[in-house]
Order: structure tokens, then sequence, then C-alpha cells
């Protein structure tokens, strides 16, 4: 594979966002109009106390990522209320159109105690073309099951025929390590269908092999082309990965035939960091779509998407 890098197209810190947010603009995920792009994504803004709360905002822009044409302000989905699984934030959210509404599968988190935070997957809805989305209820419509007891997050969502899938992400375990933010989680990308969007069944098995020792995988994104589904994900290490350049996320790649079957072939993924650039130390949470007959990545760069997005477009 082959992508060119178009750069970074999006910085958080030049913008007015909504709920007093000023950095971050983390998992871009892409909702292509007739005129425009409009791209979503989750920031952060600080609490009372000190943490962060994650919130979705949206930027619009002209099909050849040249032109903003508009920056959300006012607050696309409210986060969850007291106890709920999505409390503390948002992140991140996917989106699909079917027929007339958007669907909107977001990642709520909420922190614990002996552990960071656990998570879990909502559904909101939009009539309004996507401005604003509004919860079909307070719970999540995926979380943690027998076999996967914690971490469930990072849905993509997609149709082919009459079904709903989505894959996503589920944590396996948490490392005690030397962090001075505590344990660090390990988790893997997972597969459920649905008939509605609504009730999903899980597949209950790891998707794609691990390449690293409790390698942590991360916001699978899958398109057809070619005769093939391909599968764009992020990979890192579980611990040290904060400031250890060599063991923070790099874009991983499987593809398969049947949907079933997944083969991992990250040494052709195409797309690495660039020495001395804003992605020169890692790159996450890549978005993978078609507009107008191209395909594109969005993805982030350093420091998990502090400083913005950018986008890559596919060549050969």
């Amino acid at each position: 594979m082959k992508w060119k890098k178009l750069g970074k197209i999006f910085d958080p810190r030049e913008h007015f966002l909504s709920n007093n947010c000023f950095e971050f603009a983390q998992s871009p995920q892409a909702l292509v109009f007739d005129n425009y792009i409009r791209i979503y994504f989750s920031t952060r803004e600080i609490d009372g106390r000190g943490k962060y709360l994650s919130h979705i905002s949206f930027v619009d822009m002209d099909k050849y990522f040249q032109k903003i044409i508009a920056v959300s302000s006012s607050t696309v989905i409210e986060l969850g209320g007291l106890g709920c699984f999505d409390e503390h934030g948002i992140f991140p959210m996917n989106v699909v159109r079917v027929k007339d509404k958007i669907l909107g599968y977001t990642t709520g988190w909420n922190r614990k105690v002996s552990v960071s935070t656990d998570a879990s997957i909502g559904l909101a809805i939009s009539t309004d073309d996507g401005v604003t989305f509004r919860k079909i209820g307070e719970g999540p419509v995926l979380t943690s099951s027998l076999h996967e007891p914690f971490l469930v997050g990072d849905a993509f969502v997609t149709v082919y025929g009459d079904t709903y899938h989505m894959w996503y992400i589920h944590g396996t375990k948490w490392v005690k390590g030397t962090s001075a933010k505590g344990p660090d989680r390990v988790y893997k990308i997972a597969h459920a269908t649905s008939k509605d969007g609504v009730s999903w069944r899980k597949e209950g098995r790891q998707l794609v092999e691990d390449k690293l020792l409790d390698e942590c995988q991360a916001l699978p994104s899958v398109i057809h082309f070619d005769n093939k589904y391909h599968m764009f994900f992020c990979y890192r290490y579980a611990s040290d990965f904060r400031t250890n350049t060599s063991r923070s996320y790099r874009i991983g790649y499987a593809y398969s035939t049947d949907l079933v079957n997944w083969i991992r072939d990250d040494d052709n993924v195409g797309i690495d960091v660039t020495k001395g650039a804003w992605d020169s130390d890692m790159l996450c949470y890549p978005h993978v779509f078609e507009m107008d007959g191209n395909i594109y990545m969005l993805y982030n760069g350093n420091d998990f998407g502090r400083f913005g997005f950018g986008v890559a477009k596919y060549e050969s």
C-alpha cells in the first residue's frame, strides 16, 4: 500500500470549542456530505477539580481539506449523569448514516478507584444532519460481559446487506507497572453483529493476532475495496509508551475476504511516522473512509492528538 500524507489539517488550539475545551482533537471520524465533510473528534475540558472531561466536537471542511467552513461551538452530545457509564467523557464517537438518521456510537468512560477508568459503548441518534445527538437511553448498548470484563469501546459500525457489523475493543487485563499513573491496560479487537443496531451479539474472540508482548490494539476502522475488507487500527506496548516513542502507537493493518478470518500484514500498511514532523513520535486513532472515489485516512500524531489531526490519501 501507499499513502500520501497531506499534512495536519486541524489544530484545536486555534479555535473556540464548546464546553470550554482548549486542546486535544482525538479520534477524527468522517461524515461526508455533498459539498463538504464533517469531522467529529473528542476534545477536553478541565473540571473544577483539575480533571479532564472528554466532549465531542466537529469541524466542517471543504473536500480538499484546505478550508475550514465551521467549527461546532455548542454541545454536540451531553455527557452522562451521576454514576452513568459516560459521566466523565465520550471518546471516541463513530458516526454512520442509516436512511434519514445519523447514528453515533459513543465510547463513554468513567473514573475508577483501583484503576484509572472503565468504558462501554452507547448509542445516540441525530435527526438534524449530525449537529446534535440525543442518546436512546442512559445505559450502553454494548458493555462488559463474562469473558470481556472491562473497557469495551472504540466502536466502528457499518452495514453490509441487512446486518450491522461492529468492530470494537475490550480489555483483557490490567498490568501493574511502574507508571505514576497506575496500572496499564491491555485490550484487543473483537466483532459483534446486529439486525437493528441496538441489540448486539458478540462473536467472542480476538480477531487480529498480536505482534507485541502485551500488545494493545485500538480503534479498528474497516473499509471494502479491491475485493477485500481492509482493517486499519493502532497498536502499542502496554507500558512505557507515553515517553518512549519506540513503544508508542503505530498503525496496524489486517485484511479479510469473508469478515471472519483476518490476516495481519503490518509490513504493507504503507504509512509510518515522519521524522521532525507533527507525527514524528506516534501515529494513532486511524479512520479510513471513501469520498468521491478516493480513500482517505484521518489520524492523530504526537501526544495522542493533543495538537490536532491530519489526513493521508490512498494512492495504490
